[in-house]
């Protein structure tokens, strides 16, 4: 199935998404805000509040499907404060049917739990942080989205989706007739997506501007970073061929999960591997070689050779 590409931009994703890592702590070893980031959202928080955000740990990681989707068809409701008051004053049939084709097995009840249980402490975590750093992250947000929407115009989307996300590889077999991409700060480097009934968002990194024009750039420091590795760089050699699933890679190299899975996500952020979604969620793996080239470009601008 041919799908259409999408770029948006609104500072609704960016309280999502930094919310979703403070609370979930999902990838924190893998992103640059990092847990230096973390200890300091706890110093600002008394205890109650620290309280109610690890409660919210403990809850379904696929709420965040539904918020996403309220995002979506947020319509004019493009800040944090003004599309916090719409999910708390709108009505539950509105809401519901608004984001049901999207999510067809999701229930009232399971709507309204997740009205009630979130929109209070995104308000508190707006309060506490979100609108302190907003002012400054959305104007680089903004400008990326618009570099992305004019080379729409040029790319294909695939080719699109691939220069966006540092290898995302999204292919027209999917059941998908809408991608959505999403530039975001918090989540950067990774690419994180949200599979819905005929639409895929998909969230890919934009880098604060370096406070210091010496500074090595953050997509070389990734690139050599991903190669110190031996690991990582079998983990290439192997991957070299026809794409692998994660299956795949594990039975190949009997390492454990998570310690597989790091190093893929470091090679992917590094932009080294091509990341193939696949029908039924699945990813498959395997050498991207525009990464392989872009090591001596990057390595001999910044080196002024």
């Amino acid at each position: 199935m041919a799908y259409k590409v999408k770029v948006d931009v609104s500072p609704v994703y960016e309280l999502l998404g930094s919310f979703l890592i403070y609370v979930a702590r999902r990838w924190i070893l893998d992103i640059d805000m990092g847990n230096e980031w973390i200890e300091d959202i706890d110093q600002r928080l008394d205890e109650v509040s620290l309280a109610l955000f690890s409660e919210a740990s403990t809850w379904p990681f696929d709420d965040y499907d539904v918020l996403y989707a309220w995002a979506v068809i947020r319509g004019h409701h493009n800040d944090a404060i003004s599309f916090l008051n719409y999910l708390d004053t709108a009505d539950s049939g509105e809401l519901y049917n608004q984001i049901h084709t999207y999510l067809p097995q999701l229930t009232t009840d399971k709507m309204e739990t997740i009205r009630h249980h979130y929109v209070p402490l995104l308000r508190k975590w707006n309060e506490v942080y979100f609108q302190h750093v907003n002012s400054s992250y959305l104007p680089l947000l903004t400008e990326d989205a618009s570099e992305k929407l004019l080379l729409l115009e040029k790319m294909e989307p695939f080719a699109l989706i691939d220069y966006a996300t540092g290898g995302l590889v999204v292919s027209d077999k999917l059941p998908v007739e809408q991608v959505i991409l999403l530039p975001t700060i918090h989540l950067r480097p990774i690419n994180t997506y949200c599979f819905y009934h005929g639409m895929l968002l998909i969230q890919y990194p934009v880098d604060l501007p370096l406070e210091d024009e010496n500074e090595a750039p953050h997509f070389l420091l990734r690139l050599t970073r991903a190669l110190a590795a031996p690991e990582r760089l079998k983990l290439l050699r192997y991957l070299a061929g026809e794409p692998k699933s994660a299956a795949e890679i594990l039975q190949h190299f009997d390492e454990p999960e998570d310690r597989m899975m790091h190093h893929l996500r470091r090679l992917r952020v590094a932009g080294l591997l091509c990341v193939h979604l696949e029908q039924n969620r699945m990813e498959k793996y395997c050498l991207r070689m525009d990464g392989i080239a872009e090591l001596q470009i990057f390595l001999e601008t910044y080196i002024q050779i």
